[in-house]
Order: structure tokens, then sequence, then C-alpha cells
């Protein structure tokens, strides 16, 4: 063997005293490296908990934003369903008191809408303008097939634009701009 690998060993009554400090060296370092591990690992753990909390944190944001995405979106659904449902109803009544509405116009064309008849008349066609109910189909209107409709041709006298109403047998009915009734009329076509 080589004398370099060789330590001489100390006699059993050599003081120990150099070794023994090596060793308690030795061993302050092993303790700090093990505290600087388990500081680093302590440290972790609070990051890795932050990490974990921001997680279940942005989480639950999403979920809270869609769940108030959904809760808009069935408001808005709601309150259109409410309002389809609600002008359905309008044009279910109108289209049943339709008849009276016909029956007030015809006393009206024959003079016999007088007195308190008169006053009730006028009081319910009021009532029907406010819901968006209105009447269209007049003498000399130019014929438009989407709200009218021919029932026959009539002569007219006069320069003629186009194809125009010369008679109406009997009025149309619109509700919030949609026809519900068209115009029953004759028609005067200069072209015929």
């Amino acid at each position: 063997m080589s004398e370099e690998n060789t330590q001489p060993t100390p006699e059993p009554g050599e003081d120990q005293a150099p070794a023994d400090a090596m060793d308690e060296a030795l061993a302050e370092l092993l303790d700090e490296a093990a505290a600087g591990q388990q500081s680093a690992e302590a440290s972790a753990e609070p990051e890795s908990e932050t990490d974990q909390l921001k997680a279940l944190v942005a989480e639950r944001t999403n979920d809270l934003q869609r769940l108030h995405a959904e809760y808009a979106n069935y408001k808005k659904r709601v309150d259109r369903d409410r309002a389809l449902s609600r002008a359905a109803g309008i044009e279910a009544v109108i289209l049943d008191l339709l008849p009276i509405l016909d029956s007030i116009e015809a006393a009206r064309e024959h003079d016999e809408l007088v007195g308190g008849f008169k006053l009730v008349a006028e009081e319910f066609e009021k009532t029907a303008s406010k819901y968006g109910l209105e009447t269209f189909g007049e003498v000399g209107e130019l014929f438009d097939p989407q709200i009218h409709e021919a029932l026959m041709a009539l002569p007219m006298d006069g320069e003629l634009a186009g194809p125009t109403v010369s008679a109406v047998m009997q009025r149309g009915v619109r509700l919030n701009e949609r026809v519900i009734r068209p115009a029953r009329v004759g028609v005067a076509d200069p072209d015929a």
C-alpha cells in the first residue's frame, strides 16, 4: 500500500481533540443542510397550498361566471316567452272580438251608431287600439296582395296608377303591424 492513503492511527493515549472537532463540524454541516432542506420543503408547501388555493378560487370564479351567464340567458328566455304568451293571448281575444268590431263598422256605415251605443263602440275601439289593433282597407288605395284579398273585379272611373281598391267588403285588421285578417276588396285594374 502507498503511504498517501494511510493515516496514522492515534494511539490510545494521544489527544483526540482534532478528530472530535472535525466530527462536530461535519455534524453541524449535516444538521444545517437538513434544516435548509426542511425549510425549503416547508416554504414549498405554503407555495403549493397557495397555488392550490389560487386554482380553487379560479375554478369557483369560472363556475360562478358560468352560472351567472346561464341565469341571464334563462331570464331573457323567460321574458321573451312571457312576451310571446302575452301577445298570443291578446291576439286570441282580438280574433274573438272581430265579429263585434265588424258589427260596429256595419252600424256606423248605416248611421245606426247613435246615443249611448256610440259611446260604448268608441270606447271599445279605443281600448282595442291600445293593444295595437288597427283597421285598414279604403277605396282608392293601391291593391297590395299581401294585405288585400281580391274578391271581384269592379270598374272604376278615372285615371288609375295600377290595380286599385274600388270597393271594400270587409276591412282588414292589423295587430301590432302584423296582418291578422286581410281586407276583402273589389279591385279595378286599368290593364284589364
